[in-house]
Parts: C-alpha cells; structure tokens; sequence
C-alpha cells in the first residue's frame, strides 16, 4: 500500500473498515508526520498529549464502525468548538478557553466516527484572509512557508496541503474557505447558506453571510463530508433538506455552461499573471465539453461593495460587542476587529436596509444568470500569496486598498447572497505559487457545483503537485 497519508480521506477510510491498517497505525503515520512537517507551517494548533490520542486510537479499533469517518483524525479550525480542547479563535481574550461541549457540525463529525486531534489555526476572530494571531502565531504557505497561507481557514489548508490531515473543516464569510485553498492547492467548499447549519441558538435571523464546510484534496472527500456536516435543524430558519452528494458527484458535464466573470470588467484590481494563470486553466473546462463564456460585469461592483461593509460590519459588531464593552478586554483586540464593531454600531437603520435592498436586488439578477448558465467563474483571490510577515496588502499595483479586506472583494458576489462556491486548482505563479478559481452556482445547487470539480479533478489532479520536500 502507498504511504496511508497520501490517500484520500474515502482511501484511507476503506483502508480502516478492511482493517488493511488500523486507527492506531493511521494516528502513529499522522503524528510522526506533523512532528515532522508542522514546525515549518505551524499549522495544527492545540494538539492533546499524544498519548491520549494514541489510546483513541486503539479504543476506535476495538469499537463498532460509528460511520464512514471511524478513526480518520482531524483537526478542527480554531473558531469551532470541540469537547475538552481549547477554543482560542486566535484571540488572547479566550486563549484560556476550553470547550465544554461540541459545537452542532463538530458533533455530527464525531458521531460519524471522527478523532480530533487538535485545531487548526486562524486569524483572531477569523477576520481577514491572512492566518496570523498572537496566540499562536502566523501560518505559512504549504508551497513557501514564507507567504500567506490565506485565511481564515488557512491552517485547515496547509495541514491538506502537507498531507498532516486528510480531511478539514473550515468556515467562510469573506473567502475563508475558497482563498485558503486556492493558496494552497486543494479544494474548499462554501455550502449553499443553510446546508451547514449552526445550532438553534441566539439570533438567527439577521446574519446569513457566514457558514461552516468542508475542504479537502478530492472533490469526492468534500462531498462525502458534506454529507456529515449538513441537515436540517428544528429551530434554525431557512436550513436545506439532506441530500446525498457522493453517490451523484460523477455526471457527464458536455454541454454544460459557465460564465467567466475574470476581474468584473476592470472593477477588482488584480496582481500580474493571477488572470493570465486562470484563464489557461479555463481551457480546462472547454476540453471537458464545458461552454466558456466571458461574461460583462451583471451588477455594479461598487453597489455589492457598500452592502457588503455595512451587511459585515453589522454582523461582526453583533457577535464581538460584548468583548468590546469592556475596558481591559478591547485593549487585547486586534485594530481590524474594533474596527469592524464600531463600523457596525454606527450604522443607522436606514444603512443596515439600504445594504439590504442591494443584496436583495443582486440575488434577483443572480438567479436570472443562472437561467443561462450552470456556473460562474472568477478568481479566488486577486493576489498572489504575500509575504507572511505583512498584514495585508496595502495596493495591488497601483490601486490603494482602502480597507484591510479589500485586496479580497473578488469573493463579495457569492458570499453576499449566500450562494454555493467551490474553489478548484487552477495552477502556479512562475515563482510556484498556487492560485483557485471559484466555481458558483445557484443557491442550494451544491451538486452541480460539485460534479464541475469532480470532472475537473479526473482531468487534472493539481494536488498531486505536493509542496516542495523539506516541508
């Protein structure tokens, strides 16, 4: 057998449940294999006493088969909480926190048979697209260690990326789970909102822009976690029914229709050779019988901005006011955070409806589109990744960037209506730098999305790019 470590998260799995290889052996290869390869990324996060994941390990080999994912270790992104581990969310507020119960999709990752070996690393409160906190330090880049990992899902990708892990779980609002894997050479997947529930608890009205998903190195990982992952919830609105996605995720895609969007008819500044890279790699999906049209910009970009800033900023301010109020813990957060809060609390309520209405008019014209088309394209991210040791870039050539966050309005169209995007390899920079596009579709059609990347994985297996050895 190859190296376990090197098979997909359904391999190694098969691999379990035929006792070709046990839990114990699998966590022994993934443990000596982040001894080896995490000092360089830094990461896996919070990692348990080795030890006692060993005898998880040997208590999973004794056990019945919970569900497909029986003995697979995992790690979990930094912002989720798993029983008996800390949940820092990469502030020093909470890096003292530890979970006292699992949060609803970490839980459904349990019962399926799921061991968690520790976090996998963010940025402070998961704001902004570069993995770097002061409780645990910055994440670099699995093809050079040096740049960005993206974020906020960027320990998730580095540790795929190095094959540490098989299989992740991340979260996006603002690219989290599609520009990490674009930066990293592996598969992200931002569910159709409500696909990926969060528990019936607080407000849960108010803020559909961010959700939980799956990443991995294939295609068929992502959709057999999703089907972990997703399910409805008595008492969470506007959640999607089950739907099986691995036994569907082949389909012959001749004939089918994506629209290229590239950088929004000039609106989204983009870095020398990012649209070059990914318009070769649309060729791709010409060679597959897939029609690729290049579409002109269908709603004004500076209107999805405005609603964008002020939809976020309302959310942030609402999740992280209590930190701000008070005193001693404000002085601990990062400027971007208090930022965000004070944005949102000073939006009046005819703001908070103005960018409301524009969401509302773009998701209209979105459903139209897809009337025409099976998929939009763009970029996953409109740089390539920077150096580690900035916060974010400051221009993209000559245009200044006026917010932390805005060298990443590339991924505002889907996140803003809550549409399905999955970000697929799309090749290297000169310097071997990786770069994504995104695949959207319409809302709740996650299976067409993911039978355009599975057809494009078979045809192209950018992950078996592996990062440079030494790693």
């Amino acid at each position: 057998m190859a190296d376990i470590l090197d098979l997909s998260a359904l391999e190694q799995a098969a691999a379990l449940e035929t006792r070709a290889v046990s839990a114990e052996e699998l966590m022994r290869a993934t443990l000596d294999r982040i001894a080896a390869r995490n000092p360089r990324v830094n990461a896996i996060v919070s990692m348990p006493d080795p030890d006692r994941l060993l005898a998880e390990a040997r208590a999973a080999d004794t056990q019945p088969r919970k569900g497909w994912m029986h003995g697979l270790p995992m790690a979990v992104k930094d912002l989720a909480n798993v029983a008996g581990l800390p949940t820092s969310m990469g502030s020093p507020i909470l890096a003292a926190q530890v979970a006292r119960s699992d949060d609803l999709m970490v839980a459904r990752m349990r019962a399926a048979g799921a061991l968690f070996i520790g976090k996998t690393n963010t940025p402070e409160f998961g704001l902004g697209s570069h993995t770097f906190n002061p409780v645990h330090g910055a994440t670099g880049n699995a093809y050079d260690p040096g740049r960005s990992a993206g974020g906020s899902s960027g320990g998730a990708a580095v540790a795929l990326a190095c094959r540490m892990v098989a299989l992740a779980d991340g979260s996006d609002m603002m690219g989290s789970l599609r520009n990490p894997a674009g930066w990293n050479n592996v598969y992200g997947l931002r569910p159709s909102w409500g696909r990926v529930p969060d528990a019936p608890e607080g407000e849960t009205f108010l803020h559909p822009l961010a959700t939980n998903g799956p990443m991995a190195r294939t295609p068929r990982d992502i959709a057999a976690l999703l089907e972990v992952q997703s399910g409805p919830v008595p008492g969470r609105p506007f959640t999607l029914p089950a739907e099986t996605f691995l036994e569907r995720i082949e389909a012959d895609v001749r004939d089918r229709r994506v629209a290229w969007l590239g950088d929004w008819g000039g609106a989204y500044a983009m870095e020398d050779g990012v649209l070059a890279v990914c318009e070769v790699a649309l060729g791709g999906f010409a060679d597959l019988g897939v029609t690729v049209e290049a579409l002109a910009p269908p709603f004004d970009a500076g209107r999805l901005w405005r609603s964008w800033l002020d939809l976020r900023a309302f959310a942030n301010a609402s999740r992280l006011a209590p930190l701000h109020a008070n005193p001693d813990w404000r002085k601990l957060l990062k400027d971007t955070a208090i930022w965000e809060i004070e944005t949102g609390r000073a939006l009046s309520l005819d703001a908070v409806q103005a960018a409301s209405l524009i969401r509302s008019q773009w998701y209209a014209k979105a459903a139209a589109l897809f009337d025409s088309y099976d998929a939009l394209i763009l970029p996953t991210a409109q740089v390539w990744p920077f150096p580690v040791t900035e916060a974010y870039p400051k221009a993209i050539g000559t245009r200044s960037m006026d917010t932390y966050h805005r060298w990443m309005e590339v991924v505002v169209p889907a996140s803003l209506i809550g549409l399905p995007a999955i970000s697929i390899p799309a090749g290297f920079s000169a310097a071997g730098l990786p770069m994504g596009l995104q695949v959207i579709g319409r809302h709740g059609d996650d299976l067409g999305i993911l039978q355009l990347a599975e057809a494009w994985h078979q045809a192209t297996d950018w992950p078996d790019r592996r990062p440079p050895l030494g790693l």
